[in-house]
């Protein structure tokens, strides 16, 4: 059988019992590498689990899945995920490969962005169609999400962005002088984000994400380290959110009392949130 397992958000501890049981009797363990990261190393999560861990990056789960399913019809192999394995990435292709040689497949949840991003006091039934963002280049610089967004803040609903992850990217340049194959590994912070977004606004102009949009930026959520900080867009795009991983919420018109108090403690500026809170009309719709 193959199982997806998640991880949760923080170290080697966040694995579930049932997770763990799995994974020890497992025949193969893959760890997933390329669309989030945990707070600690291979080394730590082999030492706890009592197994050797192989690193699972894009090439082997998208062009070279065979090796992953290798034997799953007899055996137990256990692919691991940071966060929930369906959550904030899914990986039904693997599941869809497996179907089709008739392996059994089996998902064991944990906790992911989508569920800790309550952490910000912002209510989980009032999030809109999540998005995500990518590293601007100067030649590409899509905005796709930004239509998304627009339909979000129509239904005055808070709006999820997830940030870029370049892990074991083909670096074009270094190829090119034959001196590499990869780039460095690339995380987007808050800011990165906020500028982008501020950018994309001055071309649509359709107030969604303009300097005084209210915003919540997160950083590693679910670790002794979290870090939540609330703001205008304009503030958030000059903050330090520290070590990765990011993300970012677009706050939502419809955001009731309670969620502005819980989310104000955490403003930047407390008199800047709420001449923005009154001047944008939140908490009507």
């Amino acid at each position: 059988m193959l199982y997806l397992i998640g991880l949760g958000l923080n170290n080697e501890k966040d694995i579930t019992v049932n997770g763990l049981e799995v994974v020890q009797r497992a025949e193969r363990v893959y760890l997933e590498a390329y669309t989030a990261i945990l707070m600690v190393g291979k080394d730590k999560l082999e030492a706890f689990y009592g197994r050797d861990v192989i690193i699972a990056d894009r090439e082997l789960v998208e062009s070279s899945s065979g090796q992953i399913l290798l034997d799953a019809d007899t055996k137990d192999i256990a692919f691991l995920v940071v966060g929930d394995p369906l959550g904030a990435t899914t990986h039904t292709d693997l599941l869809l490969r497996a179907r089709n040689l008739s392996i059994p497949t089996r998902t064991i949840h944990n906790a992911s962005i989508m569920t800790a991003i309550a952490s910000t006091g912002l209510q989980l039934y009032s999030f809109g169609q999540t998005l995500s963002m990518v590293f601007f280049t100067p030649e590409w610089r899509p905005s796709s999400w930004y239509d998304r967004l627009i339909e979000n803040a129509a239904l005055g609903l808070h709006t999820l962005v997830l940030l870029d992850i370049k892990v074991k990217e083909m670096d074009l340049h270094a190829l090119a002088r034959r001196v590499g194959k990869y780039g460095k590994p690339r995380f987007m912070t808050v800011a990165e984000c906020a500028r982008q977004m501020i950018e994309i606004e001055e071309e649509r102009e359709e107030g969604v994400c303009g300097p005084d949009t209210l915003v919540v930026g997160v950083a590693r959520l679910g670790t002794e380290t979290q870090k939540i900080v609330s703001g205008t867009l304009a503030e958030l795009a000059e903050v330090d959110m520290g070590e990765p991983l990011h993300s970012l919420v677009v706050v939502g018109k419809k955001c009731h009392e309670l969620e502005k108090d819980y989310v104000r403690e955490f403003a930047v500026s407390r008199e800047n949130w709420d001449r923005a809170w009154d001047n944008r009309g939140y908490g009507g719709l």
